[in-house]
């Protein structure tokens, strides 16, 4: 569990989500996803909410802190951004695949801390 293929997995998903955070509060650089958010009108809660779990998910990844726990807050977030991207904006799904399959790969690599719950 602490490989360094598993540390650079690490840092790398908590550098993506960090940066894909702050730019859905900062707006840098546009995003197919600002014609989703003109789209709901009124519920405009949502992307903030994606912004603010997006970077806490960022910030215990790359802080190495409850490591685990946020692999599994990320699995439906990643799923959602996946699904996102392969339904309505096919042209960005590279880093939707790259943020579910290093997803995948830390949760494989974290497997024995979920034994737990299935028992």
């Amino acid at each position: 569990m602490n490989s360094k293929f598993t540390l650079i997995t690490r840092i790398l998903l908590g550098i993506i989500l960090l940066l894909s955070g702050l730019n859905k509060i900062l707006k840098i650089i546009p995003t197919p996803a600002d014609n989703l958010i003109e789209s709901f009108g009124e519920v405009d809660y949502i992307f903030p909410i994606v912004a603010a779990l997006e970077i806490s998910i960022a910030i215990l990844l790359l802080s190495k802190k409850w490591v685990a726990f946020a692999l599994i807050v990320l699995v439906p977030l990643s799923l959602n951004i996946l699904l996102f991207h392969i339904y309505l904006n096919f042209e960005g799904i590279i880093p939707a695949i790259l943020v579910a399959a290093l997803n995948g790969i830390l949760l494989y690599k974290h497997r024995r801390q979920y034994a737990p719950l299935f028992e």
